[in-house]
């Protein structure tokens, strides 16, 4: 892959005067610099938290499109449930015996304050913006827990019925790093117990809920009736949500190997304190496009990409 010259700033541009309009949309931060929002003439929206980076609402014509829990902190002082959560450099709880066993579960992105690093437009009318993370700006106790320099260029592109999520991933050290990476993607659902996912079949997953024992996939329609936690292997570029064989969403992965499907069910949600309404997975599933089955190893010098475009069927 090219090597991308491009990197995360220091310090990104001025937050308090960041406001831009266009006959496309626009895109503009909050008073208190903690939020962004992307706006099309069209009516869709999105809105990042700087905090992790973190996208919190997908709207389309006012119809919110991802699930975000009620109790979620947004002020910064834990992870956001619900939205699109980024996670790296390490997918779960760490692996023992490994460069990031000392870091929190789903590693430092969802928990690192971004700088914004600018915005762009394009005849297609489209709104994007991009935001930043390095070595340089972690806490010293984060970087002696995975101590490898790396650059982060995370960007968030919205269109009519679509919204892109990116991530560019550089190594300017000398030494290699091995690394996780997932768009950990909340979609919001009518119901459950009507919706289907399709595109997974014939394939291994990994099932968390059985102790992380490997199966092959036998459903061409996968239905949730239960807890379920399965990292699909290899899987094809497209999935899709279906209700009553109807398209809700597709989600489509560049440069990731891997599908995490996840829904905690009734009693998974009783273990997860900022989960609420307690009755909010039945309107919500994960399907997160990563590259987590196994690591993803970066050479000095080098860049690594993946991205993912969901799109909505309205």
């Amino acid at each position: 892959m090219a090597l991308h010259k491009k990197k995360p700033a220091a310090l990104g541009i001025d937050l308090a005067t960041t406001q831009e309009s266009s006959s496309h949309g626009s895109i503009q931060v909050s008073d208190d610099s903690q939020f962004v929002t992307l706006s099309l003439a069209s009516g869709a929206s999105a809105k990042v938290l700087l905090y992790g980076a973190t996208v919190v609402s997908w709207k389309i014509q006012d119809r919110e499109l991802l699930w975000l829990s009620s109790a979620s902190a947004l002020d910064g002082s834990k992870a956001v449930r619900g939205g699109i959560p980024l996670v790296f450099p390490v997918f779960g709880p760490p692996p023992a015996g490994t460069a990031v066993e000392k870091l929190a579960q789903h590693g430092f992105a969802r928990t690192s304050k971004w700088n914004l690093l600018g915005r762009a437009e394009d005849e297609e009318g489209s709104v994007r913006v991009e935001f930043g993370l390095s070595s340089d700006s972690l806490d010293e106790e984060t970087k002696a827990k995975w101590p490898y320099a790396f650059g982060l260029i995370y960007s968030v592109t919205l269109r009519e019925n679509t919204l892109e999520t990116k991530i560019l991933v550089q190594n300017p050290g000398s030494e290699a790093f091995d690394f996780n990476v997932l768009f950990h993607t909340y979609l919001r659902i009518p119901d459950v117990s009507t919706i289907g996912v399709q595109g997974l079949n014939s394939l291994t997953y990994r099932d968390k809920t059985l102790g992380g024992s490997e199966h092959q996939e036998s459903s061409e329609v996968i239905k949730i009736t239960s807890q379920t936690d399965r990292v699909y292997k290899s899987a094809p570029d497209a999935i899709t949500v279906s209700e009553s064989d109807k398209p809700l969403y597709t989600v489509t992965k560049t440069g990731l190997n891997d599908v995490v499907l996840w829904n905690p069910y009734s009693d998974g949600v009783e273990k997860i304190g900022d989960w609420e309404p307690k009755e909010g997975y039945k309107n919500m599933v994960c399907v997160e496009a990563g590259s987590v089955a196994s690591w993803q190893t970066l050479e000095p010098e080098a860049t690594w990409e993946g991205g993912v475009v969901h799109k909505a069927h309205l």
